[in-house]
């Protein structure tokens, strides 16, 4: 079997000498087609020109130039096309996958049969099947939507999504999220009160992190955030590095990401939507509690005492915040439950088990 992933910058995650980071979903495709590699999958990453040579081999994982399809600008869009098609030509995959939302799903889509190849999605935000992204993004959404229901398989990472794509009247199977290896042993004594950790995009809603930094003069807070709205970015840098009580990181390479995880008491999300993010996740590794003011994957909080989630209310946010701050014994017990969530959900092998076996199962 042979697999090809459409993913921007996955690359970054493959090779350990890049300083270079990106999200969640290019962190997800990376591990995936380093576990799949391993059992003898022949798979390529599809990787957006970031001035990487072409085809440069990363634990077993082809990794190919495909020009600067991933930019946002249309123009460089519509000229990569030709680009990654003929790389998928030239490596011939029986699957091409991609990892949330992009319109192009649908070009893949539309040349599928041509190149002879199947098409398959994973879903990485729960907008993606409850129709806020169409709604948002009424062309771009459309498109996407349309190539979305003629997948030959779809995946989801959480039983939400699962439920939402049968719902929709669409098939799935489900595979959780991966695991970044450690690369070192977990800090012992933590330093850190608050942390924060997600690319600068107004969907992150990064100020509300400066704003608890405001109300919590006493307590420490670390941020790593990389540019990626740059005008957003700009108004969070100046702010955030003349707010003396936080340590402000433009970016973090992969490999020392954990440890940031590991120095912290609470992990804040402020995000207004995600799937199961893998700052949980980290989080978990590191035995850090969490704290979310949205974003609750499942029956999460329920079925761990790992910390709270505020349901979108500020107020609360803060107030959860203040009594986290002033309760190290409750938040290291959190923090225990935090482990333990990843120990029992999230397991590298016999997640890509999960996932071969869905494909197989439509193959």
């Amino acid at each position: 079997m042979k697999i090809a992933f459409l993913s921007s910058y996955a690359h970054f995650v493959l090779d350990e000498s890049s300083s270079k980071t990106s999200g969640g979903a290019e962190l997800q495709v990376a591990l995936l087609a380093k576990e799949l590699s391993k059992r003898g999958v022949e798979t390529t990453l599809l990787s957006g020109d970031t001035g990487q040579p072409d085809l440069v081999i990363f634990h077993g994982v082809r990794t190919r130039n495909a020009g600067k399809f991933h930019t946002g600008n249309l123009q460089e869009m519509l000229a990569s096309i030709p680009r990654v098609l003929s790389l998928i030509k030239e490596e011939r995959p029986d699957w091409v996958f991609v990892l949330g939302w992009t319109a192009w799903l649908f070009v893949l889509w539309a040349a599928r049969a041509h190149l002879h190849f199947k098409l398959g999605f994973i879903c990485g935000l729960d907008t993606e099947v409850n129709g806020e992204f169409v709604r948002a993004n009424p062309l771009r959404g459309r498109m996407f939507d349309f190539a979305l229901r003629r997948c030959d398989t779809r995946f989801a990472m959480t039983r939400l999504q699962e439920s939402l794509f049968r719902s929709n009247g669409m098939s799935c199977s489900l595979y959780r999220n991966l695991i970044l290896p450690r690369q070192s042993p977990p800090i012992q004594k933590k330093s850190v009160d608050f942390l924060w950790v997600a690319r600068c995009q107004p969907i992150k809603r990064p100020a509300l992190f400066l704003d608890l930094a405001d109300r919590l003069p006493h307590a420490k807070f670390e941020m790593v955030c990389p540019p990626e709205n740059l005008a957003l970015f700009s108004e969070i840098e100046k702010r955030a590095l003349a707010t003396p009580n936080l340590t402000f990181h433009k970016s973090v390479p992969y490999h020392a990401i954990q440890a940031r995880y590991d120095d912290a008491r609470i992990f804040v999300n402020t995000s207004e939507w995600e799937g199961w993010a893998n700052s949980f996740i980290q989080s978990g590794q590191g035995s850090t509690a969490i704290l979310s003011l949205s974003v609750r994957p499942d029956t999460l909080f329920d079925d761990y005492a790992l910390g709270s989630c505020a349901d979108n209310d500020k107020n609360h946010f803060f107030s959860l915040a203040e009594k986290m701050f002033s309760s190290p014994g409750e938040t290291s017990l959190m923090g225990t439950e935090s482990a333990r969530f990843v120990r029992e959900l999230h397991d590298n092998e016999k997640e890509t088990s999960a996932f071969l076996d869905g494909l197989r199962s439509r193959s």
